[in-house]
Order: C-alpha cells, then sequence, then structure tokens
C-alpha cells in the first residue's frame, strides 16, 4: 500500500502492521549518500526521502538541510514563532511508566488544582501575554476524567483563543464533548512505535494497551478535532526508526482526515524522579537533522520546541523550521503560582523567563505570535 496516494481504513493499524521495524531500522541505514542528494534536490519528498534525511548518510548535509529548511519555514510562517504555555492540572496517575515522574510507583504527594486554583495559574499566563495553552494531566480517570477536563476547559476558555489538552487517550465520544465545551488541540505521543519495547515502559495501566493509544488519533480525526499533534519520546528506543513511524503516521492521518491540522513535537528523555537513562542517544546534531528532515518532508506541518532543550538549541533552532515554543514552563501541578515547589514531571533545561525568550526572538528578527496559527494563515 503507497501512501502516495488516499487512503481508506478504518484505522492506522492497517498501515501499521505492514511495516517491520527491523526492516524499516535497516533500510533507514542502509541509505547512501545519492539518496540523500536525490532527496535534496526534489520539490516534494515521499517517506523514502525522508528515510535519507534521517540517515547517518544525511550528517554532512545538515548544513544544507538547515538552510533549506530556514526557507521553507520562512516561505510558510513567515518571521514568526507562536508562543504557549503548558498547566500542569494534576500529577495523579494510574499507569506505570519508567520515563516519567508522575509513575504511580513514585512515592510523591498528588495534587490535583481546584477551580480556583487554576483561575490562580490562568491569571500569571494571561499577565505574561499567553493566548493559547496546554492542559496536562496524569492519566487518573476517577480524579481527572473527562468531567475534570470539560470543566477546566468551560473554566478557562473565555480567556484563550485556544485550549490544546495533553491528557490519557479518549474515545470518540469523549472527545465530541470536548470539542463542544471549547477544545481545539490534542498532543497524544505514542512515546515509541516500537511494540516491544512500549510493553516494558508501560507495564500497568490504560497506557499499556498500545494498540488504544495508536488509535487515538484516528477517534480524534473522526471526531472532528481542528488539529493533533503527535510525536515520540526520544532515548526509549532508535530515534530514526521511531521517527519514520511518526512520519507514516502523520501522511496517514493527512490523507484520512485532510480538515484537521498537524503538528510534530521532539521530546529528548529528560532526568526525573525514577532515573530512566535513555536507552539510544540523540544527539544535538542529530535533532537538528531531524527537525530540518521534518521541514523538508512536509512545508506545512507545525513542529513545536519544548524547554526540554538548552538554551543555546532553542537558540540556534528558531530558524531552522521550528514554529512554536514554549517558555517559563512549569512541569508541576501549580507550579506558577500556586505551589511552586510541588515534583515536577521532568525537569525542564531552558529556564528563561518569557520576557527573555520574547526578547531573544526580537533580537533574532522574530515576530512573537500569541495565537494559534489558524488566526494567521
Amino acid at each position: 500500500m503507497s501512501l502516495e496516494e488516499p487512503i481508506v481504513t478504518n484505522s492506522f493499524k492497517d498501515v501499521f502492521d505492514l511495516y517491520d521495524w527491523d526492516t524499516t531500522l535497516t533500510s533507514i541505514l542502509s541509505k547512501t549518500p545519492e539518496d540523500v542528494k536525490r532527496a535534496l534536490e526534489k520539490e516534494r519528498r515521499d517517506l523514502e526521502d525522508f528515510k535519507a534525511l534521517i540517515s547517518p548518510a544525511a550528517k554532512p548535509y545538515i548544513e544544507q538541510m538547515a538552510q533549506k529548511s530556514s526557507i521553507l519555514t520562512k516561505k510558510r510562517f513567515g518571521n514568526t514563532i507562536q508562543m504557549y504555555a503548558p498547566i500542569y492540572l494534576s500529577n495523579e496517575c494510574q499507569n506505570i511508566c519508567t520515563y516519567c515522574g508522575f509513575s504511580l510507583t513514585n512515592k510523591i504527594p498528588r495534587r490535583t488544582l481546584t477551580d480556583n486554583e487554576i483561575l490562580q495559574e490562568v491569571a500569571f499566563l494571561k499577565e505574561k501575554g499567553y493566548d493559547h495553552i496546554l492542559l496536562v494531566t496524569g492519566e487518573a480517570n476517577r480524579t481527572v476524567g473527562v468531567d475534570y477536563i470539560k470543566n477546566a476547559i468551560q473554566l478557562i476558555k473565555s480567556q484563550f483563543s485556544n485550549i490544546t489538552i495533553e491528557v490519557q487517550p479518549l474515545d470518540q465520544d469523549e472527545y465530541g464533548q470536548l470539542i463542544e465545551s471549547g477544545l481545539y488541540a490534542v498532543l497524544v505521543y505514542q512515546e515509541t512505535y516500537h511494540k516491544q519495547e512500549y510493553k516494558k515502559h508501560h507495564p500497568k495501566g490504560k497506557k499499556s494497551n498500545f494498540q488504544y493509544r495508536l488509535d487515538t488519533p484516528d477517534r480524534l480525526g473522526k471526531a472532528g478535532i481542528h488539529k493533533i499533534g503527535l510525536g515520540a519520546l526520544f532515548g526509549l528506543e532508535d530515534w530514526r526508526a521511531d521517527s519514520f513511524f511518526t512520519a507514516l503516521h502523520l501522511k496517514y492521518l493527512q490523507k484520512n482526515y485532510w480538515k484537521t491540522k498537524y503538528s510534530i513535537s521532539f521530546p529528548r528523555l529528560r532526568p526525573h524522579s525514577g532515573g530512566l537513562e535513555p536507552k539510544v542517544e540523540m544527539t544535538d546534531a542529530d535533532l537538528v537533522q531531524l527537525i530540518c528532515a521534518f521541514r523538508l518532508f512536509d512545508e506545512d506541518v507545525e513542529l513545536s520546541m519544548s524547554t526540554r532543550e538548552s538554551e543555546v538549541f532553542r537558540n540556534n533552532i528558531v530558524k531552522l523550521g521550528a514554529t512554536s515554543m514554549s517558555a517559563e514552563s512549569k512541569t508541576n501541578p501549580g507550579g506558577y503560582s500556586v505551589e511552586p515547589q510541588s515534583l515536577e514531571q521532568f525537569e525542564i533545561s531552558d529556564e528563561r523567563s518569557t520576557e527573555e525568550i520574547v526578547q531573544m526572538l526580537k533580537n533574532q528578527g522574530l515576530e512573537v505570535v500569541w495565537k494559534d496559527w489558524e488566526h494567521f494563515s
């Protein structure tokens, strides 16, 4: 089955099952400099070209990739960067995840924000200028299920142009309820597309169901969500193979849910309570290569860079393909103003204030966009 032609299936599983992990990785690693040069010369690139651009053979061409990526980004998005901020609503979670500070087995104080505490956090971020917010919770259906999330959206929707969530995967009808309440976008990262490794890192809880998580973007597309965010957590498995499957997933979704917008994030494993070390290292150069590869693969997809990355790295990537970034992020419930010292989900790297990030962007000739791209495209 070719993803260069429209596909109508019941779920991404029909496509995913056509690809073997080891065979895919071997194919990526076998790409040659000639494959890379051929990909760079094209105006439109397919999945085989993407393999070449993320392959070891592309390393000598990163500068050329960066130049082309910068031109394409400016052509599509102009001299702009979108700013957003996360609000962590709860660190309660019923899952065991080896890489997360909120994992059920970690003995930490659990906290779920009340309505007044949510509004207190919102007031802090509105003062900073944010108009695009990301609501984050652990996966604890009894505590932070659909009713809690719906209430949070309704509580704050009058204060933001766009509300995005990063919570547990939900059923299609539940997403429909949240969309009616004012939800704009959903981030749902597969973490890793390697089935066996996925099970090792998610041994207990609803998140251990690989297939249910894999099908989540399909449920979102069918529910009519405005935007879906995809990604893998780099460090759990080989980043090249995980990135290929992310690109495969993106292409499938674009063909089947063409009215929906898409974004890609690039989280690398960061220190947390529990201390999982990366299985496969992803260097800064690798991440630059990947970001440029995604921009060359898809001119329209939004590419997001969080505060997981260092300030030096983020300073350098803003003109090479990234289109949105967070600033001054707190990854603990109430971290902005309610309870700054509570345990974080993971440690951030870029700790600069929103004002410092905005000034850095302006110094590079970029304009800060506070709303979602829908208002500017």
